[in-house]
């Protein structure tokens, strides 16, 4: 096998795919530091001003919060989220008239739902005599805030258009009633856990940052997803084991991948003799400059179990090289492989069983770093907590949203029912899963299918690889957007994608957030503040530690717990690099209505390739 390791240093990839375009513009290195600069500045400005006695009259609670809460908070949310919007809105990717209009929509909707809140805890507090807690409300700002943000940003950001999302109903009572339980149960285990007289459990509850949230909320969802997980392992090994190995295709989109092609070829010949059916390998060389064409050509030619062929694909952008791939596919199933991942052996044999199944739609496994490199070790807790963890933990409700094109099966006939892989924007190989899954077939993540995909060794190539990723969420969020706001709802459409919305405003808020708490704490503006240097640690280290450590051992691999904190650091600079992301979308001076009916005319059942 060809050593890739050191060659990845020589990298820095770049393509049509880094920048679509008609929905982003470049970010340069400067511009979050100077953001970040001037959300310090606004932020200190106002912590002092309402900190003054002045205005204690008029925000008592140090805060922009207009009626009398209960109790204290750790920090002023309010004061943190006004800061951020100003800033990022003045950093963002618009002419000067609609950064002020951005600006100012994110500040006033966010206002005017505090303002509601407020009235109705002063209703609360005329009835009842007592005021709701400010813990409570400082929680319930944050969450609302992170809303604000994601929906405003697909307001006003330049998105895929709306389309149809054809929705076929299957029966989801077993998904339903997992849910219910293990919902029950992580409620229960957090009231218990929360209401236990424990030293420790107090100072759990002190040493947190985010309006205060203690051990209980703390272990919410840890507990809800280990038991999903279970759940979800158990379908794996109760999975009908019949040998099936139909013939199928293996499309790889190839831009420059003269460094790695060739041993991408030699493990999918390796996997193809290990599954014993018939494996036609489509290289499609995109637009390359180097010898990927000439490399994979010779590859191909000395494999003894697989047959391939080099296509060539002049018009850049991996979705253009997906499409010609689907259109030279001839068999009924057809796998995705990206040109920097090395296949398992077994990978195909574990993979084309489940298709056995009719309601199997799509199946995939989770990616290991090849290790060696700057991130690798960060990288390697990370697929275990979000793909060996959290995606098969979903699957178990028939929840998962998504399976990476790094490797992926599909029936071939859904790809092409569908209109093929979205083009011109980021994220089609979520978008093409989302949309299988919503034809009522079962989206499946085996953690027992492994293989190797590249990792970034440079800073630079890191930076452009999770800008394209982090922003993919708002291009598959607009253009599927009719899940979110048709009346008929799915768990995918009505849960997880505006989850999977407010989490990315929280990632790109978490580094402005880790400085806004360091400033109060370090100020002491406010006496009455229970943050302490310990509350800033547990927000980098508290929750996802725990998650990964627990990823780490039901993933058999306990010895990647060695890199935790790599993937603590990491997961800083993986926040920062959401926020450079967000600052990359281009923002129109006029907001769209994310509501508005689809045009029956203009946009059909089988939704067009966008060019």
């Amino acid at each position: 096998m060809t050593d890739t390791t050191d060659n990845r240093t020589q990298i820095n990839y770049i393509s049509v795919d880094s920048a679509p375009k008609r929905f982003a513009g470049p970010v340069s290195p400067w511009r979050g530091p100077w953001m970040l600069a001037l959300f310090t500045g606004l932020a200190a400005a106002q912590l002092w001003l309402v900190n003054t006695e002045a205005a204690a009259h008029v925000f008592p609670n140090r805060d922009y919060v207009f009626s009398l809460h209960e109790g204290r908070h750790a920090i002023a949310i309010r004061v943190f989220m006004v800061s951020f919007y100003v800033a990022f809105a003045a950093f963002s990717s618009a002419g000067h008239k609609g950064r002020i209009l951005f600006g100012l929509d994110l500040v006033l909707t966010f206002m005017a739902g505090c303002g509601i809140f407020d009235l109705a805890n002063a209703a609360v507090h005329q009835m009842i005599g007592t005021s709701l807690s400010l813990h409570f409300s400082a929680i319930a700002s944050g969450l609302f805030g992170f809303a604000v943000y994601s929906f405003k940003l697909l307001e006003r950001g330049l998105m895929p258009a709306r389309i149809r999302i054809k929705h076929v109903p299957v029966r989801q009572r077993r998904a339903l009633v997992r849910l219910g339980c293990t919902l029950a149960v992580a409620a229960a285990v957090s009231v218990w856990v929360g209401g236990m007289e424990l030293r420790t459990v107090e100072l759990m509850r002190q040493w947190t940052l985010l309006g205060g949230i203690g051990p209980g909320v703390f272990l919410f969802l840890p507990v809800l997803f280990g038991q999903l997980y279970l759940l979800a392992i158990y379908d794996v090994l109760v999975a009908r084991k019949v040998r099936f190995t139909p013939p199928v295709s293996v499309i790889v989109p190839a831009h420059n991948e003269s460094y790695i092609i060739k041993a991408t070829i030699e493990a999918m010949d390796r996997a193809a003799a290990h599954y014993g059916g018939d494996v036609h390998i489509l290289i499609m060389n995109n637009n390359s400059t180097d010898d990927t064409e000439e490399i994979a050509a010779t590859a191909l030619a000395a494999c003894t179990a697989a047959k391939g062929r080099v296509i060539n694909v002049p018009k850049p952008g991996k979705s253009n090289a997906l499409n010609a791939g689907l259109d030279a596919c001839e068999t009924e199933f057809l796998i995705r492989v990206d040109a920097d991942t090395l296949v398992g052996e077994d990978n195909f044999s574990r993979a084309l069983p489940y298709f056995s199944d009719p309601a199997v739609g799509v199946v995939g496994g989770v990616p290991v770093p090849p290790g060696g490199a700057l991130f690798d070790k960060a990288r390697h807790l990370e697929v275990l907590v979000k793909h060996g963890f959290y995606s098969v933990a979903m699957g178990a409700v028939n929840g998962v949203v998504g399976i990476p094109g790094m490797f992926v099966v599909y029936r071939t006939a859904h790809p092409r029912d569908l209109g093929g892989f979205v083009e011109g924007m980021n994220g089609e190989d979520t978008d093409i899963s989302l949309r299988i899954g919503e034809l009522g077939f079962h989206s499946v993540v085996d953690p027992r299918i492994r293989y190797i995909s590249e990792v970034p060794s440079s800073y630079s190539h890191m930076r452009e690889q999770r800008m394209r990723w982090f922003r993919s969420i708002y291009h598959i969020s607009s253009r599927c957007r009719d899940l979110i706001y048709r009346p008929t709802g799915t768990l995918r459409g009505k849960i997880i994608l505006p989850y999977m919305l407010i989490n990315s405003a929280r990632r790109a808020m978490l580094v402005p957030l880790i400085i806004y708490g360091a400033l109060e704490w370090a100020t002491g503006l406010n006496p009455e503040s229970p943050i302490v240097w310990q509350s800033i640690v547990a927000v980098m280290v508290g929750a996802p530690a725990l998650v990964g450590v627990v990823a780490c051992v039901l993933n058999g691999v306990p010895r990647a717990i060695l890199g935790m904190f790599d993937y603590l650091l990491f997961r800083i600079l993986r926040a920062y690099f959401t926020l450079e992301s967000m600052l990359s979308i281009l923002v129109d001076t006029r907001a769209e209505d994310l509501e508005r009916a689809i045009r029956l005319d203009l946009v059909p059942d089988k939704p067009i390739r966008v060019a």
